[in-house]
């Protein structure tokens, strides 16, 4: 789980009283949200249902419902965690609650099919979709990928998404001419090294260019879920020739 860390105490009140922005933010979030008792998502609904009964409606409530659907609450549930809590707290509040839920999520964005809650949260932070198991390339890869086809005609081009510590094989992009590829990174964080250099940490809007010949890897960090557009650069002649498996121990310095 990355630690949570909090400034709107210090940015709002660090001069005016500092002793109450080092408990917002040193405390409540610094120590109180970063204890591991109870997950996230359940964190961030109790205190959405604190909040709305306590008649909250301003711009709190909005960062904290903000704050649920990033650790994977969907629209269905909000939903009806807001009915359920208006016939205890009151009609008026779920009225005044539902007005800002609308503003966050969007009416269609259902239930994504994903139980692992990391993954939905991710699937949630790209437009392209998470696609299905990278089955046909499973032996040339560490861990669980995923591939969605974007384009097949005139140039090719792939969402392939890597769980946390996912990561391909050292490969190489072979042409009699032109060929190679480009990453494109669109959600979470990853990394591509080539041989003999240090590996680049990779972001979103992210781009990275392989000329063909090139030895090298890409995948997820150890902590965080990561996708990226492969696309295909046209060549004659391409090939990819996979090689050995990324050292773990290697693997393992990256942060």
């Amino acid at each position: 789980m990355s630690k949570i860390v909090q400034t709107a105490g210090r940015n709002a009140l660090g001069e005016f009283s500092p002793e109450f922005a080092h408990f917002n933010d040193d405390v409540l979030f610094g120590e109180n949200w970063n204890n591991q008792d109870i997950d996230l998502k359940t964190r961030s609904i109790i205190t959405v249902v604190a909040l709305m009964s306590s008649g909250i409606t301003d711009s709190s409530l909005i960062f904290h419902l903000q704050n649920a659907k990033e650790h994977g609450v969907t629209q269905k549930e909000i939903a009806a965690i807001i009915t359920h809590v208006a016939f205890y707290a009151g009609w008026p509040k779920g009225w005044a609650v539902f007005n800002l839920a609308k503003e966050v999520w969007q009416s269609d964005e259902g239930e994504l099919p994903y139980e692992d809650e990391s993954m939905r949260a991710h699937a949630k932070s790209m437009i392209f979709p998470i696609g299905k198991p990278n089955n046909a390339f499973a032996e040339y890869f560490a861990g669980q990928s995923y591939l969605a086809p974007i384009s097949e005609d005139q140039v090719g081009i792939f969402n392939v998404t890597f769980e946390p510590r996912c990561r391909n094989n050292w490969h190489i992009h072979h042409a009699q001419a032109g060929g190679g590829q480009i990453l494109v990174c669109v959600a979470g964080r990853g990394y591509y090294q080539e041989e003999g250099k240090s590996a680049i940490e990779m972001k979103p809007g992210d781009c990275i260019n392989i000329p063909a010949g090139v030895k090298h890897w890409h995948g997820a960090a150890p902590d965080d879920w990561f996708s990226h557009l492969a696309i295909e650069v046209p060549g004659h002649e391409c090939r990819t020739q996979w090689l050995d498996p990324v050292n773990d121990n290697e693997y393992g310095n990256l942060r």
